[in-house]
């Protein structure tokens, strides 16, 4: 049996140990999308550090009623699912932070109530009370709450003024069942769409910013397909941006995908990297280039924006840079706020 890599979260707070005690690597320079450089994040409060609420969307079977943790499994639920998430914020003092590196940051504090069936998207609907929000989808791997805290994670780190959100789709956890998670992302498909269908339908609706991760980025790349050939122009004008991080899909296939959004390919930037180990174990795996480790040149080719960060992993896996790196998370803050209009 193969030994079982480090996970991504031991990765992530190995990173924060080594850069608390001032021997992380610098970096020269920033990571660029076609624009430039990016700036340097600001040091405010985002909304979530003020309300640590998580709009959370699922087709996973809830746990116990009432709910109870681990809250939700890695079995395919009824349909979607939603819960409003209380979250418990980092200690933000300097001890908070490095004993965050043992302890963890962002944690699942509460899931009061799910609600599922046929209202469950409305819920999520009124429960943004028109603002922006931003969904996060995650990746292979993943745990309910593991997908959580690395949504808290990002918010919280590009400083998102809006809903923090998360759709979080059956993956088993397990590093051997690659094919079950990608079967459960596929399946999830339509209720993600229904979730995006009712966002965008809202009169008094905020625009809506995705960022999709790892094999998280194809069930976004088929939704958004879907929702433009179903709700056309009009829904897809309410999608401000969509980031795919270390996107584990076929070349051919994301490149079929694209090519069928016609101008609303300006909205997706892709984060790659070319030494992205996750994304060579996927390509092992399932066979031919995934996406995120394609050569720039041949993705911009198709139209879509494209922040190389193949200079800046200084890890293991290099497939979480996105949450683990100020720089490519400045990639992030810029899609949103281009998508914004700002």
């Amino acid at each position: 049996m193969l030994p079982r890599p480090p996970s991504r979260r031991f990765l992530l707070r190995a990173g924060a140990f080594a850069a608390a005690a001032g021997i992380a690597p610098s970096l020269g320079g920033c990571v660029t999308d076609d624009l430039g450089s990016g700036a340097a994040l600001p040091e405010k409060q985002s909304a979530l550090d003020v309300m640590p609420v998580l709009l959370v969307a699922t087709t996973r079977k809830p746990v116990g009623n009432p709910p109870r943790p681990p809250w939700f499994s890695s079995d395919r639920g009824k349909g979607l699912s939603f819960a409003e998430v209380r979250l418990s914020p980092p200690d933000r003092s300097l001890l908070g932070k490095v004993s965050a590196v043992i302890t963890g940051d962002w944690t699942v504090g509460a899931v009061p109530k799910v609600e599922s069936g046929p209202g469950a998207a409305d819920a999520f609907t009124q429960a943004a009370l028109g603002r922006d929000v931003l969904i996060y989808v995650h990746g292979y791997r993943e745990s309910f709450d593991s997908a959580a805290v690395s949504a808290a994670r990002l918010s919280d780190g590009i400083r998102f003024k809006g809903v923090s959100a998360l759709f979080t789709w059956p993956s088993a956890a397990a590093t051997f069942d690659y094919a079950y998670d990608r079967e459960s992302a596929m399946w999830s498909r339509d209720a993600f769409e229904d979730l995006l269908k009712a966002l965008a339908a809202a009169p008094s609706g905020g625009r809506i910013f995705i960022v999709a991760h790892s094999m998280g980025t194809l069930l976004t790349l088929e939704t958004i397909r879907m929702l433009r050939a179903e709700a056309g122009e009009s829904a897809m004008a309410r999608i401000g941006a969509v980031v795919l991080a270390a996107p584990d899909i076929d070349f051919d296939l994301f490149s079929n995908g694209v090519a069928r959004l016609g101008p609303d390919v300006a909205k997706i930037t892709v984060i790659s990297s070319t030494n992205d180990r996750a994304l060579e174990l996927s390509a092992a795996i399932a066979g031919g280039t995934r996406a995120g480790a394609a050569d720039r040149a041949k993705l911009e080719a198709l139209g879509v924006r494209v922040a190389d960060a193949s200079d800046y992993g200084g890890g293991l896996i290099n497939h979480d840079l996105f949450l683990s790196n100020p720089e490519v998370q400045g990639v992030v803050k810029r899609a949103v706020s281009r998508g914004a209009g700002a």
